[in-house]
């Protein structure tokens, strides 16, 4: 009896062995302080809280509060794929035929219950609609901090994973806890909507960051210092309020705005500037992502998370998208 259990030990410490990070503690570690020195984590495996972001061509990892909302490209373990859509990478779909190997280090992946409302959550169809999804997680994760990059700017960035080799990488192992989408007054939704332009020599600017969480939380602790604040009630009143300080317009002009989409958590505007050449789409959210940040959870203040130039005229620096 005696050898059979040693035999039984044996055989557990080789398969301990064998699979090293099934038998490695975890370190804990905040998405900034991964932004801040990648190269201290590199091949670690770590515990780390924050949201994630699925889209087309994005399946990202960020914290608000840090100073780059980019950054960090997630890949699930094992077998499992995310299906996302994205430019010199893997291609989209749900499996891959053997377990997720990167650099030489195999990386499990546990399908249990979170990891499977994860996946529920941030695949179609979208809270939103139809622009992705943003999920509050908390992930064990193989991390890779890539090549560190530098640009004729100057600026350096680790890269070499994700959309266009854009970030470093973590790689899911366990989906540890995952938030719900139990509110029908936030938004959940990853990317901001944008103009449709189909005419040729038209196109758009943006009045705003691209970054759809740009200055989110400075707009909430604003609201939340003024007792006389109408963005907890008043979207209309943000937008416009947004356009007249951006454009600098004088108070005397009329902002009649149109609402062209409605959501959980998201309206849509737009605006016919007086010269008739220019007209304005002001996107305004209640992001889920705030609810972790208001003084009240219950309490998410309205917030402009796109805003763009649109036009036609000759000779406008507008980007053409189509």
């Amino acid at each position: 009896m005696g050898r059979i259990r040693l035999a039984v030990l044996a055989v557990a410490c080789c398969f301990c062995f064998s699979v090293q990070i099934r038998c490695e503690d975890a370190l804990k570690v905040t998405v900034c302080q991964l932004q801040k020195a990648p190269p201290a984590y590199d091949h670690k495996l770590i515990e780390v809280e924050g949201f994630i972001s699925h889209d087309f061509e994005d399946f990202g990892f960020f914290d608000p509060t840090c100073e780059n909302r980019f950054g960090i490209w997630l890949e699930y373990g094992g077998t499992a794929k995310s299906d996302t859509v994205y430019c010199c990478g893997p291609i989209a779909g749900h499996e891959r035929s053997k377990e997720l190997t990167v650099e030489g280090i195999s990386i499990p992946l546990v399908e249990d219950d979170q990891f499977r409302l994860l996946e529920k959550q941030i695949q179609p169809p979208f809270r939103s609609g139809y622009h992705g999804s943003i999920v509050h997680a908390v992930l064990i994760a193989r991390f890779f901090t890539g090549r560190k990059t530098t640009y004729p700017s100057g600026e350096t960035a680790w890269t070499g994973y994700g959309h266009m080799g854009c970030c470093s990488l973590l790689a899911i192992q366990q989906v540890k806890s995952v938030g719900t989408q139990d509110r029908n007054d936030l938004d959940y939704g990853a990317s901001a909507d944008q103009p449709s332009i189909d005419k040729a020599g038209c196109g758009f600017g943006f009045l705003r960051s691209f970054d759809p969480t740009a200055g989110i939380l400075e707009a909430q602790r604003l609201a939340e210092g003024d007792p006389n604040s109408k963005a907890f009630d008043d979207p209309d009143q943000v937008a416009s309020g947004f356009l007249r300080a951006r454009l600098r317009l004088d108070p005397a002009v009329p902002i009649q705005l149109k609402e062209t989409r409605r959501t959980a958590g998201r309206l849509v505007y737009q605006w016919q500037r007086p010269s008739k050449q220019e007209f304005d789409m002001v996107v305004v959210s209640r992001p889920y992502l705030l609810s972790f940040y208001a003084l009240d959870p219950k309490r998410v203040a309205w917030v402009v998370i796109a805003a763009y130039e649109s036009s036609c005229a000759k000779g406008k620096q507008v980007t053409r998208i189509r």
